[in-house]
């Protein structure tokens, strides 16, 4: 009798089916009814900030990498060009002579804070100067799409701000920064700058993004 019964209650659950419905099926059995199904699709993004002045990754490709070292930019001037007029410089990573790839990418916000820091004016060994007024940074289009990657000014031991607009949340922007000399005075003879791990001359100027 006992099993009898509990076969008859199996058998009532079993014909109550159609009339539970779950996520992610569902059956019907009367005509004009509709049968629903659902799927909840997620996905995570992190936020990122890449900034790239000089050798790095091929971020156009969606590849984002840390690594690389400065490009230094120079200029030897000869005693038949001292104080003639503008001069480009050498090296870089990109053509032509004297010209840094820069490029900002982040996900993170309608603008970027952009800023470049000197620890003082280009110094000799002998406390010369040559104030960083002298270099400028002419920037031209790079990648199609991109928004205009404009450098912040050089100054003095100081940092200079601007900032890099974008859209939907998102700041993609590159450029070529070709560097030039003003050579418009005749300094001191000697060697100004240079840079390197321990800042020599303060030739060594820090480029800064900041994420929103």
């Amino acid at each position: 009798m006992r099993t009898s019964m509990v076969k008859g209650i199996m058998a009532s659950a079993v014909a109550m089916a159609p009339l539970v419905c779950s996520a992610e099926s569902n059956i019907q059995t009367t005509s004009g009814q509709t049968a629903v199904a659902r799927v909840d699709f997620q996905i995570t993004v992190p936020k990122f900030l890449f900034l790239r002045v000089g050798s790095g990754s091929s971020y156009t490709t969606g590849v984002y990498a840390a690594g690389g070292s400065p490009d230094p930019i120079t200029w030897t001037l000869t005693t038949g060009n001292v104080g003639t007029g503008p001069l480009t410089g050498t090296g870089g990573d990109i053509a032509p002579a004297g010209t840094e790839t820069a490029a900002l990418i982040c996900n993170s916000g309608n603008a970027v804070t952009f800023t470049s820091t000197t620890a003082g004016p280009l110094t000799d060994t002998t406390a010369d100067t040559i104030s960083y007024a002298n270099i400028t940074v002419a920037p031209v289009a790079l990648t199609a799409g991109y928004t205009l990657l404009l450098p912040p000014a050089l100054a003095n031991g100081a940092t200079t701000t601007t900032s890099v607009p974008g859209a939907g949340h998102v700041v993609k922007a590159d450029a070529k920064w070709t560097f030039s000399y003003a050579n418009s005075t005749v300094p001191a003879g000697g060697v100004y700058g240079g840079g390197g791990a321990s800042n020599t001359g303060n030739g060594r100027v820090t480029y800064t993004a900041t994420m929103p």
